[in-house]
C-alpha cells in the first residue's frame, strides 16, 4: 500500500479548501498529499452565501454581493443596512475552479478518482477504495456518517430546501438587497421561510427553506416557490437552474469521533453552524486553524470553536426542536431588538459576553429558560 503524509477524503468545499491552503503554504511542499473522490468536477452543485466585513479572500469569484438584507414576517419586516458588512454569494463552480487551479500546480498533491469504501485506524490511517488501499499519517475525512442520528442526547433538525434560479423577460427584481429570511409564507407548524438572492434585475435564486425534523415531498417545496412568485407578481419566468439540499443542524459533539490520526472536517466534523445551517465561513476559518496546528505540531483532533457557542446552539436547537412552530416569532424578535452587526458577530462566534447577553435578552425567554434548566440539571 502506498503511504502518504496526508489523505483527504472528499473534494467538496472543506476537503478541497484544506488542500488549497496546503498548496499555498511552503511548509507542505515536501509533504505527500492525496485527495480521493468519485468525481473532481462537481460544477455548480452548491450556492454559498456569507456575511463579511470589507474585502475578503473570495471577492474575485463573487457572483454577487449586497449591502442590505430584508427580513420579513407577520410581526416585523425591514430592509436592513448591514454595513460595514456585505452579504456575499459564491457559486461552487467558480470556487472549485479557483482551488483546483492552485492545487494542480503542486506535484506533491495528487487526485485519485475512486469510490471510498471504508477507512480505519491501526498504527496509522488506512483507506480502502475501488482503486486500491492507501495509508497515511493523518486522514482528513469530509464524508458525513450517520452516527449523530443514532443518539437522542442532542436534537437533530435539518435545514432542507429546494431552490429555483428564475429568469424573467422584464426587470422585476431589485438586486440592491437580498432577502435573508421571509417568514410571511405559511408556517404549517414548522419554521419555514423564503430566501431570495437577486443576481440582477432579471435573475434571482428563490429558496424555500425549513428548519425541521422531517423532509417534504419535492412537489411541496416547488408549490411554495410558485405561490411566493405569484404573490410577488412574478408570473412570466423560466427556471434556468435548480438546487436542493438537506443540512444537519445538531450540537452532537463530532470532535469526539476524531482520533490522533483521523480528523473529520466540514459537515462531517460539525462545522455547520448548528443554529443556522451556515457552513462556508466556518470552513474557511477552520481550515486556516488546522494548517496552523499542523505547522506547530499540535493536536488537530480537539474542538476548533469555543464551548460557550456550542452551548448556545444546543439551547437554541432544543427550543426549535420542541417548539418548531415558534421559529418565526423567535427570529422576528431577534432581528427587531438586536443590531444586525451584533447578530452577525454572534453567529460568527466572535461576540463578547456583553454582546451575547444582548442576543439572549432579545428572544422570547420562556422556552429558552425551560431548555436551559433541563440541560443544566
Amino acid at each position: 500500500m502506498k503511504h502518504y503524509d496526508y489523505i483527504i477524503l472528499g473534494a467538496g468545499a472543506s476537503g478541497l479548501l484544506l488542500a488549497y491552503r496546503m498548496a499555498n503554504d511552503i511548509f507542505f511542499d515536501d509533504k505527500s498529499i492525496l485527495i480521493i473522490d468519485k468525481n473532481s468536477n462537481k460544477g455548480n452543485d452548491r450556492t454559498w452565501s456569507f456575511w463579511e466585513e470589507g474585502q475578503g479572500e473570495w471577492d474575485d469569484i463573487l457572483e454577487k454581493s449586497w449591502n442590505s438584507v430584508f427580513f420579513g414576517s407577520q410581526t416585523f419586516s425591514k430592509t436592513i443596512d448591514i454595513s460595514p458588512y456585505r452579504y456575499k454569494m459564491i457559486r461552487s463552480e467558480a470556487f472549485y475552479n479557483k482551488l483546483w487551479k492552485k492545487i494542480n500546480q503542486k506535484s506533491n498533491i495528487q487526485f485519485l478518482e475512486a469510490l471510498i469504501q471504508d477507512f480505519q485506524e491501526n498504527e496509522n490511517a488506512q483507506v480502502i477504495t475501488t482503486k486500491g488501499d492507501f495509508t497515511c499519517d493523518k486522514l482528513f475525512n469530509s464524508i458525513p456518517s450517520n452516527s449523530f442520528l443514532k443518539q437522542n442526547k442532542y436534537p437533530v433538525l435539518q435545514q432542507h430546501f429546494v431552490g429555483w434560479f428564475v429568469k424573467t423577460k422584464t426587470e422585476v427584481f431589485d438586486d440592491a438587497s437580498a432577502t435573508f429570511m421571509d417568514f410571511s409564507v405559511p408556517q404549517k407548524g414548522n419554521t419555514r421561510f423564503m430566501y431570495v438572492l437577486p443576481v440582477d434585475n432579471n435573475t434571482a435564486l428563490f429558496e424555500y427553506t425549513l428548519f425541521s425534523k422531517d423532509l417534504l415531498e419535492i412537489s411541496e417545496y416547488e408549490a411554495a416557490i410558485k405561490d411566493y412568485l405569484k404573490e410577488k407578481g412574478v408570473t412570466d419566468y423560466e427556471i434556468i437552474e435548480t438546487e436542493q439540499g438537506s443540512i444537519p443542524m445538531t450540537s452532537f459533539k463530532f470532535s469526539e469521533l476524531n482520533t490522533p490520526c483521523v480528523l473529520n472536517i466540514g459537515t462531517a466534523g460539525g462545522w455547520t453552524k448548528a443554529s443556522t445551517g451556515y457552513t462556508f465561513r466556518a470552513t474557511s476559518k477552520n481550515t486556516k486553524k488546522i494548517i496552523l496546528l499542523l505547522k506547530q505540531g499540535k493536536d488537530v483532533s480537539k474542538p476548533l470553536s469555543k464551548s460557550k457557542f456550542w452551548f448556545y446552539d444546543l439551547i437554541f436547537l432544543d427550543v426549535l426542536a420542541n417548539y418548531n412552530a415558534s421559529g418565526a416569532k423567535l427570529f422576528s424578535s431577534l432581528f427587531k431588538k438586536t443590531d444586525v452587526k451584533t447578530i452577525f458577530k454572534f453567529l460568527d462566534e466572535e461576540s463578547s459576553l456583553l454582546e451575547d447577553l444582548k442576543i439572549i435578552l432579545s428572544v422570547p425567554p420562556k422556552h429558552f429558560i425551560t431548555s436551559f434548566f433541563k440541560r443544566l440539571f
